[in-house]
């Protein structure tokens, strides 16, 4: 194993696989060969990694989740502990469907709350957020939060994690934590208006906060020139 990366060692890791500098596996997990992740991952204790799947930066699996075969994760995704993902939509015992796995996407930012399930076939947007304990049956727009079995649209939800109130006369949504502006720029597609979609937030939050205002501050006056 190459170095900066830990390995617990009750884990088992196959080879050939990729693993990115910084990421650390922990407890009793199970990398099979052939899959990909990137760098800075956490996974939890008993987290199973199939061959095949492709897991982006900064990803966070919590203890005791599956990734099958069929699966990619892009960057900063968050899946709570027990969530559920399959690759076969109907599953038989004495039917082998090995080669036949269905795709499964989970955009940059999702989040997949504890316990959720994420039946295949799917796709999880950008920064989208299911609830603990929904199912999700279909694919979900970026920045909505979906709760429920099976799982619904209830609000949208802002990268912070935290859902959108009614948009004031401009169309803009605030984010009540950070202050980051969003819109819905067309029926069912929201965009942050605030910083570009790839950027990396800011984890001090107090000095996020002061800079999303003044880049605020100066679109507004730009719109006034």
């Amino acid at each position: 194993m190459k170095d900066g990366v830990f390995v617990h060692p009750t884990a088992c890791v196959d080879e050939p696989c990729e693993i990115g500098t910084g990421t650390k596996v922990w407890h009793f997990c199970h990398v099979s060969k052939e899959a990909k992740i990137g760098e800075r991952c956490i996974l939890g204790q008993n987290v199973f990694i199939a061959g095949g799947v492709e897991i982006g930066n900064n990803v966070k699996i919590q203890n005791s989740v599956s990734v099958y075969t069929g699966t990619r994760i892009e960057d900063d995704v968050f899946l709570g502990p027990s969530c559920v993902l399959t690759n076969v939509s109907n599953p038989r015992s004495q039917i082998v469907r090995h080669g036949l796995y269905e795709k499964t996407l989970l955009r940059r930012g999702a989040t997949i709350g504890a316990n959720a399930t994420i039946v295949c076939s799917t796709v999880v947007g950008r920064y989208a957020f299911v609830a603990a304990g929904a199912v999700v049956t279909r694919d979900v727009p970026d920045y909505a939060l979906v709760t429920g079995v099976p799982a619904k649209f209830q609000s949208w939800i802002s990268r912070h994690g935290v859902p959108l109130g009614k948009p004031d006369s401009r169309g803009i949504m605030t984010c009540r934590e950070s202050g980051l502006e969003y819109k819905e720029i067309e029926p069912g597609v929201v965009r942050c208006l605030s910083v570009p979609e790839d950027e990396t937030l800011n984890p001090d939050l107090a000095e996020a906060k002061a800079s999303y205002a003044d880049i605020r501050k100066a679109g507004r006056e730009a719109e006034n020139d």
